[in-house]
């Protein structure tokens, strides 16, 4: 017999998960007990809440799913944002919540971490609100509800928020069989049609282009889309929160698509197409189309989303992604003439040696720093432009576009270092948000994490300044701290550290961390509103970004 909090920790293993990430608390110590005494689970404690989101999040987009683990209230909702973030870029997050006892819920005690009012229902709603499922576990419903949710969570690719009160997870689980809980399913006769309807305008048109979104990496159907892709013979373009779903070598790659930003010949290609076929959904969002500056006719759009397909006005629901890719691969003639991408020029280092580093000579040196498997976390902000870059195959992107919460990319770094120690993790962030999360260099150091981390100090919030009209408001200036003496200062041992304010002084320490075996903390000097042409486009369109005109 096991008890409900080894039951639920023993069921999520079976999901691939080998790290919990948390922050202890006395309700929840059964379910920390849990973990630390599972024999395939190991407890990953951080500095906060929210950084233990970040770093969940991290991991279960290079593993497929998580576990985050608070207490009640105090805990839950310090990490509620993080889980948001995942909610709205379809990460499945499993957010296990320790709660008071049920013998003081039912005789309304006042007690910490609690609005003293005797009232324990408070905060489940605020927490569930940032999962696409929830369920508050007992012995006599555990087996179910975690077939349940799992199930839903899994389908959805969103976070799950489980609730089990103190008393409750130490009860014994009461035998009841397992029973499969059933998954979406496409509709045949709304498959048949919309399938129907696909080949028939994909095999009549001359000019079709595929724009594949980042869902297609969380549901794990890249083998699928490579399939589309290869025997549709057609050019397939990503935007940024999509970018390097599908390697960049591939030669039916055409390039970044960012609205009337594009490179001309990208530009032209999707906004001159007959059909963008956009597999997965990706979103035409402020930050993927520069503000909303693009001139692509919605109405030439087919999108394939996770359960339905829409073209024009016409919905086909319920239909799955994977049903329809798998369909497209078959129906769509195979080209004998596939789509070939222009050669494209390697971009070379710009910028004399003793210069102060510019945004130009910046990025021309983190395109030939990057290798191939290397897996690049960008935070959202004054480096987001680094996905204007080629990548190397085999490189994994992420960057909370959708989300945008400044901070996340640390945390999400040391997710993501924990999950794939086998390939390198390197984080590009700016010191305003690395200001945030910083703390948890710490934990990289004491989990042996070996992430390459460029933190780029502008004086102050880039992003915001980029943001506003004026760039010199007090509100955007930091405390200016000592950088390269962090990782010392948090623990870490064996860290290469440099700090780079001329070309040559960048090269010196990238060609150090490309060579050292341990983590690598590199701060980067760079001018107060040298902005990426991704803000400056930004900057040149608020009215536009914001609604006003």
């Amino acid at each position: 017999m096991v008890n409900v909090a080894e039951y639920i920790i023993d069921r999520l293993s079976k999901l691939g998960i080998t790290d919990c990430f948390g922050v202890p608390g006395d309700f929840a110590f059964p379910l920390n007990g849990a973990v630390v005494s599972h024999p395939k689970m190991r407890w990953v404690g951080c500095s906060n809440e929210l950084n233990a989101s970040y770093a969940a999040d991290g991991y279960a987009r290079i593993k497929g799913a998580s576990l985050l683990c608070t207490t009640y209230a105090v805990g839950e909702l310090s990490a509620i944002n993080g889980v948001m973030g995942a909610m709205a870029e379809h990460v499945p997050v499993f957010h296990l919540v320790g709660m008071p006892t049920m013998r003081h819920q039912l005789n309304h005690k006042v007690i910490h971490h609690t609005l003293g009012d005797g009232v324990f229902q408070n905060f489940a709603p605020l927490s569930a609100a940032a999962a696409c499922v929830s369920a508050v576990l007992t012995p006599d419903n555990v087996v179910y509800e975690m077939e349940r949710v799992i199930a839903i969570a899994k389908a959805k690719s969103r976070p799950a928020y489980l609730l089990v009160a103190e008393d409750m997870a130490l009860a014994q689980v009461h035998e009841t069989p397992s029973l499969n809980y059933p998954t979406p399913k496409s509709d045949p006769i709304e498959l048949g049609k919309v399938m129907g309807r696909l080949k028939a305008i994909l095999n009549s048109s001359q000019s079709v282009v595929i724009m594949p979104s980042y869902k297609i990496a969380r549901f794990r159907l890249e083998k699928e889309l490579q399939s589309v892709i290869e025997k549709s013979g057609r050019p397939f373009v990503t935007m940024g929160m999509d970018k390097a779903v599908l390697s960049e070598e591939h030669p039916q790659f055409a390039g970044m698509y960012v609205g009337n930003h594009s490179d001309p010949v990208v530009r032209d290609l999707v906004q001159g197409s007959d059909w963008v076929l956009n597999l997965g959904g990706s979103f035409f969002n402020d930050s993927n189309t520069l503000a909303y500056d693009f001139t692509l006719d919605e109405q030439k759009v087919i999108t394939v989303d996770i359960d339905f397909v829409r073209v024009r006005q016409d919905i086909f629901n319920p239909v799955q992604l994977k049903d329809v890719l798998n369909g497209l691969s078959g129906a769509m003639y195979t080209s004998s003439q596939p789509y070939s991408c222009p050669v494209r020029s390697k971009i070379r280092k710009v910028g004399e040696p003793e210069a102060p580093i510019s945004v130009e000579s910046l990025y021309s040196r983190y395109a030939s720093f990057l290798c191939e498997g290397d897996i690049v976390i960008v935070e959202t902000g004054s480096q987001s432009s680094i996905a204007m870059l080629p990548f190397p195959k085999k490189t994994t992107y992420y960057n909370q576009s959708q989300w945008g919460s400044i901070g996340y990319a640390t945390g999400c770094a040391f997710g993501t270092a924990l999950a794939a120690p086998e390939r390198r993790t390197v984080l590009f962030t700016g010191e305003g948000s690395h200001q945030l999360t910083a703390n948890e260099l710490g934990n990289m150091g004491r989990y042996g994490a070996k992430p390459v981390i460029f933190v780029l100090n502008n004086s102050g919030y880039m992003i915001e300044r980029a943001l506003e009209i004026s760039p010199d408001h007090k509100y955007n200036d930091l405390a200016q701290w000592n950088y390269t003496a962090l990782p010392a200062a948090f623990g870490c041992k064996d860290w290469f550290t440099a700090r780079a304010a001329t070309n040559s002084e960048l090269d010196k320490a990238m060609e150090m961390a490309q060579h050292h075996k341990g983590a690598c903390y590199i701060e980067v000097i760079a001018g107060r509103t040298d902005f990426p042409l991704g803000l400056k486009v930004m900057n040149s369109r608020l009215m536009q970004m914001y609604g006003f005109s």
